[in-house]
């Protein structure tokens, strides 16, 4: 494709080409994820050798991780940031455009259920979205909120994943994944938050419309930085 073509980074040309393959993308898919910057969310750019290995081979041959985005980019819904939306419309956008969602999501997701009823005691409880990664074995738990993150919100999470863990693995699962999509998030909160739980637990910022360019370049800059100003 010219787009990829177009791209300077021969690294980066051929990351994307891989990915082209295999997830099957369309122009528009293409498109989205580069100006997304899947490339560099992805933190597989952490590890050029490791990168480029994979790139030779033309197959992932570490051994399989979930890779969690932050942020995830659902400019697809066709929402502002100043739209007032409800948890429950947010969700039913996201299930009525699910192959892009997929897409963000990343490779091996597949959705099994929405509104997954769980009932714990006497107290009923609703799982968001439910998938199952096919590749790692293990059901992926989403909830969903439309405000920033609270540390209440992981006790909530924490008690759907502990519960599926003990009813819903079958023989060679892998135990689940907790992922909770939030507007903002503030890190110290949630490293505490986070830090004396076993469950693998993660919280990711989701975004309804595409970084700006003032945006982007900041993101980049981080990655320079992290990266010791390699790049």
């Amino acid at each position: 494709m010219e787009l990829i073509v177009d791209l300077a980074d021969p690294l980066k040309r051929a990351f994307y080409e891989i990915e082209c393959i295999r997830g099957n993308w369309s122009v528009r898919a293409l498109k989205r994820q580069i100006a997304t910057l899947y490339f560099e969310r992805s933190g597989l750019s952490k590890d050029k050798e490791k990168l480029a290995a994979m790139v030779k081979a033309g197959a992932e041959t570490t051994e399989p991780r979930l890779s969690i985005r932050d942020p995830y980019i659902f400019e697809f819904l066709g929402l502002k940031a100043k739209d007032a939306v409800e948890e429950s419309d947010l969700e039913a956008a996201l299930v009525a455009n699910l192959r892009d969602f997929l897409l963000e999501l990343g490779h091996g997701f597949c959705l099994e259920a929405q509104q997954k009823s769980i009932v714990i005691g006497s107290t009923r409880g609703f799982v968001d979205l439910v998938f199952y990664h096919r590749i790692l074995k293990c059901h992926v738990l989403v909830e969903l909120k439309v405000d920033e993150f609270y540390h209440e919100h992981i006790g909530q999470l924490n008690t759907y994943v502990t519960w599926y863990g003990k009813h819903m693995m079958s023989e060679g699962d892998s135990p689940p994944v907790g992922l909770l999509l939030c507007t903002q998030k503030d890190h110290a909160l949630v490293e505490y938050a986070l830090a004396a739980i076993d469950n693998r637990l993660f919280v990711s910022k989701y975004q309804v419309e595409l970084p700006s360019k003032e945006e982007l370049q900041h993101f980049l800059d981080e990655k320079r930085r992290e990266l010791g100003g390699a790049w």
